[in-house]
């Protein structure tokens, strides 16, 4: 068994493109990833699609197909829903795929189209990733779940919404060199402060925003990549799932992400790595205090300790640990089914060097993905490594 190669990606501009169709999107993307292998497209056997809210924002189900079609595969096609680690999850199904001996070449990616429905709706359509009965039909959005994670882990630990406006500025600043982010704008804690609330304590600038966009690889096996001399120098070495209760009141604690410090261990012993091997991550920042909880439960930061790290300079490009180079959910935008694969886009090209933000570790030779769902009741973890 050969850890899966990552032979070419292609990213949409994450934005808001109302005028464009979800599969409109994912055809740039996935042609712009099969052409970034150089492989011929008959050679793939199967796509893993990601999608969370496609029947409520463009009332079409059944996406798989539709996508395999829009870029030109005749394959079996599967979509995967795991809210906002759809494409997480898609990821990990191509990745067994290959390591299983069913297919040689995969398609992996996700899109979303989000904004053609306004706020209010899509607000609406991303609460059906909580719990209906008990948290919905009561009011609860998820920017109202993340500031009682944010409560809760002040109230536990400590931390400040000063803190939190740190991580906001850290991703914002990532971001201004990447031109697939939706937000390339310079804040300053003073703004992050002096914003909107959102729901106390979480501002307009802890919120990721309401994106459209699309992402894709196309992973390979090491035997393929060799035979066709691609150029494939990053390799999936580790993957990892967790789960969690839905609703937070089925949960003992609030300020923890126990789905994630699973998934975070299956990855690391299926890689062969602990945290200390890992030069930088994207992780999942829907919220600025979920970053918080993603380092914490990646290992990276002992509970507590996470939430100074922006502060503290450690988790910027300068520091030793840069997370979210290409400006995170926060800055980059959050197209739902296409964000886990877009991680994946990210580190993979860090690592090879190509990413503009690629100097904060030169010599950088093991990432990580987080990619998380609802209030992380669903997380897929990656271990990314250079191969010689």
């Amino acid at each position: 068994m050969s850890d899966p190669r990552i032979a070419g990606a292609g990213v949409t501009h994450f934005g808001e493109h109302p005028e464009r169709t979800g599969r409109d999107l994912f055809a740039e993307a996935g042609l712009e990833a099969l052409d970034d292998a150089g492989i011929d497209p008959e050679d793939a056997e199967a796509l893993y699609y990601g999608n969370f809210m496609g029947e409520l924002a463009e009332h079409q189900g059944h996406q798989g197909p539709l996508m395999a079609e829009a870029i030109g595969l005749d394959v079996p096609a599967t979509r995967v829903e795991a809210a906002c680690a759809s494409a997480g999850a898609a990821i990990r199904e191509g990745v067994k795929t290959l390591r299983n001996g069913e297919a040689e070449v995969v398609v992996v990616g996700g899109a979303e189209r989000m904004t053609n429905i306004g706020t209010a709706a899509a607000t609406d359509a991303l609460a059906i990733a909580a719990d209906d009965l008990y948290e919905v039909r009561a009011g609860m959005t998820f920017p109202g779940a993340y500031a009682l994670m944010a409560r809760s882990y002040f109230d536990q630990y400590g931390g400040s919404r000063e803190d939190l406006a740190h991580i906001a500025v850290k991703n914002h600043e990532h971001a201004l060199v990447n031109d697939h982010a939706q937000i390339q704008k310079e804040i300053t804690v003073e703004d992050a402060l002096e914003a909107p609330t959102i729901a106390d304590p979480l501002g307009l600038y802890d919120s990721c925003p309401i994106t459209d966009g699309a992402a894709a690889t196309v992973l390979t096996t090491e035997s393929y990549a060799a035979e066709h001399d691609l150029d494939a120098p990053v390799a999936i070495t580790g993957t990892g799932q967790g789960g969690d209760n839905l609703a937070l009141q089925d949960r003992p604690h609030l300020a923890q992400t126990p789905a994630a410090d699973k998934a975070a261990e299956e990855a690391y012993d299926d890689a062969g790595v602990d945290p200390d091997d890992v030069d930088f991550a994207e992780v999942h920042d829907c919220f600025t205090i979920a970053e918080v909880l993603a380092i914490e439960s990646l290992g990276f930061y002992e509970r507590g300790e996470g939430i100074a790290a922006a502060r503290n300079g450690e988790t910027t490009r300068d520091g030793d640990l840069p997370i979210n180079l290409s400006g995170g959910l926060k800055a980059k935008g959050h197209p739902v089914g296409a964000t886990g694969v877009a991680q994946l886009a990210t580190v993979a090209w860090v690592l090879d060097g190509s990413h503009p933000r690629a100097d904060a570790v030169p010599d950088g030779t093991v990432g990580v993905a987080h990619n998380a769902g609802g209030t992380v009741a669903s997380t897929t973890v990656h271990v990314m490594e250079v191969q010689e």
